[in-house]
C-alpha cells in the first residue's frame, strides 16, 4: 500500500509571511523533499489542509488504513516527521504502537480519521 505524505504548502505557521518571502508550509516541504522519503511514501504538497491555526500541518494517509494530520511542525522536525512516516507506512492499519511513535506525533497529533468502507 503507497502511504501518502501530504505537507501543507501554503502554511503561515500562524504569521504573516512578507511579500517575496517563502511560507513556512512550503519551506518544511521543501526541507522534506530534500531528505528523502522513507520507502513506500510519497511526498505531495496540498494546497491548504485547513488546519491553520496550528500550522504547519502534514497528514499521512494511506488505502485501507486510518489517517492523520499532525499540526504546529517546523522545518527541524523533519527526521522525526520522516520517521513516523516510515512506521505508518510499515503498519498494516495505519497505528503504530503509541511508544514506538516520534513525541511529535504522539503530541501534536490534531485529527485520526477512520478508514474509508470499502
Amino acid at each position: 500500500m503507497a502511504t501518502v505524505l501530504h505537507v501543507c504548502t501554503t502554511c503561515r505557521a500562524g504569521q504573516p509571511v512578507p511579500e517575496g518571502e517563502t511560507c513556512p508550509g512550503q519551506r518544511l516541504h521543501t526541507a522534506l523533499l530534500g531528505a528523502g522519503a522513507p520507502e513506500g511514501v510519497t511526498i505531495r504538497a496540498a494546497e491548504c489542509l485547513s488546519a491553520c491555526d496550528h500550522g504547519c500541518n502534514i497528514a499521512l494517509t494511506k488505502p485501507g488504513a486510518w489517517s492523520y494530520v499532525y499540526g504546529r511542525l517546523n522545518e527541524a522536525d523533519v527526521p522525526e516527521i520522516l520517521r513516523g512516516a516510515g512506521l505508518y507506512a510499515a503498519s498494516a492499519d495505519g497505528i503504530v504502537p503509541w511508544r514506538e511513535r516520534p513525541v511529535i506525533f504522539r503530541k501534536q497529533s490534531l485529527a485520526r480519521i477512520p478508514p474509508m468502507e470499502p
